[in-house]
């Protein structure tokens, strides 16, 4: 059983890889306050259009000069990403998006996944 187990997670870490190596990003929209980007997958895309897998909005709210915050909200469109079985691909891509787009700001994440939905803080030092 345990051998099973490591073969599944080896898949699923190389799945993982395979995706983050193959994503993209397109921006959509900008404004003053706001960022709308296009999030492109390897083996996954919305099912309507066969675009863009999800989008990523990023609001960036300022208060004063020294405090920055980021709120990022991520929606995933293709329902295949909703499975439990693949939360930490979603995990995974979401965690990627914030480092690629955001950086290291203190950033609000709200995942929306179906079931992977998840909220998260990163804040740095």
């Amino acid at each position: 059983m345990n051998e099973e187990k490591t073969i599944v997670d080896l898949q699923v870490k190389k799945d993982i890889e395979d995706e983050i190596n193959a994503l993209k990003f397109t921006k959509n929209f900008r404004s003053a306050t706001a960022e709308e980007w296009y999030i492109f997958m390897k083996n996954y895309a919305d099912p309507e259009t066969g675009g863009a897998a999800g989008k990523a909005i990023i609001h960036y709210n300022l208060y004063g000069n020294k405090e920055i915050f980021i709120n990022t909200t991520i929606i995933f469109d293709d329902e295949r990403l909703f499975n439990k079985e693949l939360y930490s691909l979603v995990y995974a891509i979401a965690d990627e998006t914030v480092n690629r787009l955001v950086g290291y700001a203190n950033t609000l994440l709200s995942v929306h996944a179906g079931s992977n939905s998840y909220h998260a803080e990163y804040k740095s030092n």
